[in-house]
This record gives C-alpha cells, sequence and structure tokens, in this order.
C-alpha cells in the first residue's frame, strides 16, 4: 500500500505496535506472547453504550428541567447525573473512533 502524499509504501501496522505511542513495554513473560486487545468487543459495547448514554442523558436532562423546588430527587441530582451520562456517551464515542483507526491501521487501510 502507497501512500498518495509522499508515494512511500506503507505496510499494515502490526496490534504489537498499536498503542498510543507506537510501542509497548517489553514482555514481562507472564503474558501470552500473542496477547491481543478484544477490539470487537469494545466496539460492540461501545456500539451499544453509545445510543443508551445519549437517551438516558437526554431523558435525565428533561427530568431535571421538569422537576419544581420540593421534588424528589432533587433538580441538581438530576443535572449531575445527565451529565454524567454525557461524558460517558462521549467516552463511548471516542472509544469507538479508536477501535475503527485501530481496525483500520491494522488492515493497512488509510483513514
Amino acid at each position: 500500500m502507497s501512500d498518495e502524499r509522499s508515494g512511500r509504501r506503507t505496510e499494515p501496522v502490526p496490534r504489537s505496535r498499536s498503542g498510543a505511542l507506537g510501542s509497548r513495554s517489553p514482555r514481562s513473560g507472564t503474558e501470552p506472547r500473542n496477547a491481543q486487545s478484544p477490539l470487537g468487543l469494545r466496539l460492540l459495547l461501545s456500539g451499544v453504550f453509545l445510543p443508551v448514554f445519549c437517551v438516558a442523558a437526554v431523558l435525565f436532562g428533561l427530568w431535571a428541567a421538569n422537576s419544581g423546588p420540593g421534588d424528589s430527587p432533587g433538580q441538581d441530582v438530576l443535572t449531575g447525573i445527565a451529565v454524567g451520562c454525557g461524558v460517558l456517551a462521549l467516552i463511548a464515542a471516542v472509544d469507538v473512533l479508536v477501535v475503527v483507526r485501530r481496525r483500520r491501521r491494522e488492515r493497512g487501510i488509510r483513514g
């Protein structure tokens, strides 16, 4: 596979070099030689929970907006839960992007 910008040939990056910094720490001898991150499972879980957390954030936000001053749970608690669900949705979205990027690099597809 060649890079269009530089014209150099690029090879797929093996999973052993797909870390955030491009290399991993040396083997300690206790893990399997071919241990790999379960990217398919991470993609499935992030793909399932991303819409769940988005819907939960919206519903808790609406509930917080419609709650009165004497309601239980209070508006502050519901707002906090809505923000927490929003943060979890953001984490799931970033994880989907990271997993898709790593899978493309391993297969040698630009993207």
